[in-house]
């Protein structure tokens, strides 16, 4: 029987970035408002291009559920390589002798520490989350909250900072199993050691939260967690400035229980295109120049700080020792919401944020939060914090005014044309 040769040879159904114009119009937008905008969200940051290109390498096509040389699936050699560079970088970088680098988040990473050391119903010690807590913490609706008995501490009201004799008086009265030292709108040093003191006199285990934190540690800007606590927890994409994903530090006595509690705990396959992200990210953040973008991070926040503290702006807490600080609108007459989309009309993007003993509610809020980890990354410095700070002011103060607003949106554009984000992508 002769052959067909005529036949149609099956096509390869490799993407090509032709094929979903719908979706790569959107992203191109979405780049677009990046390069144009001034990102101060405390939690937002910008990844390199390094990192961004490795999030969308062949890995993400592996399925790897299990931990290196242990895993349910063939083929994962070369995954349990990277996986093991990312275990080694994190502990170098961080000074632990044990990390899992495979939560999704740092919520995840909360909830896996969570269902390893605590059974249903018993008692956690945490920050509030109008004074600066995490929703994952032991907000209502969230697991923490579902499972477990939630106790919280303030801040002082006068100071607006940790009263660390009252969170022993609490620790003492409420004898919790956990306690959680971490927040999320906090512009102050986090002393580990007096926590790890508390936690020693009640007997609970202590786990630190440095989602916001982390870069400033790993430059040697904020004391360490590692080491002090039990488990440190952490996010990869904040003042890391890698992939969005979460990460667990703690000593190597905790490794199995820690391990089992991730997977099959809460999840399933690890994100593996992300973790080698996240392993890029640690490299970079070994590098010199992390120590000096990490201390310019803090410069930059107290100069903005600072500036609209002259501006006849109140504070929360008076000022920062880290990438963000808080600003009570109160006396604006304004919500922390209306701030937030004025601000956004002009291109400065950030969020209303709860402040201490808020009167409003978490859709309104009486402030708003700033942080200046992005800009940072950018390459500005402390004379562009105080333009900022400048258009802040003045966006804020004429809010009713679309002439001003108009001409505020201006300057942000000509200040951000500056300082170009990505070239390369």
């Amino acid at each position: 029987m002769k052959k067909d040769n005529n036949k149609k040879k099956h096509e390869n159904h490799t993407l090509n970035k032709d094929t979903d114009t719908e979706v790569r119009k959107i992203i191109e937008r979405e780049l677009a408002r990046q390069k144009s905008q001034l990102v101060l969200i405390a939690s937002e940051n910008f990844a390199s291009e390094e990192v961004v290109k490795t999030m969308g390498s062949v890995l993400t096509n592996k399925y790897a559920e299990g931990y290196p040389g242990n895993r349910y699936y063939g083929g994962c050699e070369h995954i349990d390589e990277i996986e093991e560079l990312a275990i080694n970088r994190a502990n170098k970088l961080f000074g632990s002798n044990y990390s899992n680098v495979q939560p999704h988040s740092g919520v995840q990473a909360n909830t896996a520490i969570f269902l390893a050391v605590l059974n249903p119903y018993d008692k956690v010690l945490s920050m509030n989350l109008r004074d600066g807590g995490h929703l994952s913490h032991g907000h209502a609706q969230n697991l923490s909250g579902k499972y477990f008995e939630i106790h919280t501490y303030s801040v002082d009201p006068e100071t607006e900072q940790i009263d660390y004799e009252n969170v022993r008086k609490l620790a003492k009265r409420v004898q919790p199993k956990l306690m959680i030292a971490g927040a999320s709108s906090y512009s102050r040093i986090i002393d580990f050691n007096k926590f790890r003191e508390i936690a020693d006199e009640v007997g609970a285990y202590l786990m630190a939260d440095i989602a916001h934190i982390a870069g400033l540690i790993a430059s040697d800007c904020h004391p360490t967690s590692v080491g002090v606590a039990d488990f440190t927890t952490a996010t990869t994409h904040k003042t890391i400035r890698g992939p969005r994903g979460g990460l667990i530090l703690a000593d190597k006595k905790y490794s199995g229980l820690i391990n089992k509690s991730v997977f099959p705990g809460i999840q399933g396959g690890p994100l593996m295109h992300v973790i080698a992200a996240k392993a890029v990210a640690f490299r970079e953040a070994m590098e010199n120049s992390f120590k000096e973008y990490g201390r310019r991070i803090i410069e930059n926040s107290r100069a903005m700080c600072s500036f609209l503290k002259d501006e006849g702006f109140r504070i929360v807490s008076g000022g920062t020792d880290n990438h963000l600080f808080l600003i009570d609108l109160t006396e604006l007459g304004m919500t922390g919401m209306e701030a937030q989309n004025v601000l956004s009309s002009v291109g400065i993007i950030l969020n209303k944020n709860v402040i201490p003993y808020d009167k409003l509610n978490p859709d309104l809020t009486s402030g708003i939060r700033i942080g200046t980890p992005a800009v940072t990354t950018q390459g500005m410095g402390t004379e562009e914090m105080y333009k900022i700070g400048e258009l802040i002011s003045y966006t804020l103060k004429n809010r009713a005014n679309k002439t001003k607003l108009d001409g505020a949106h201006k300057k942000v554009k000509e200040l951000v044309s500056n300082f170009p984000v990505y070239t390369d992508i």
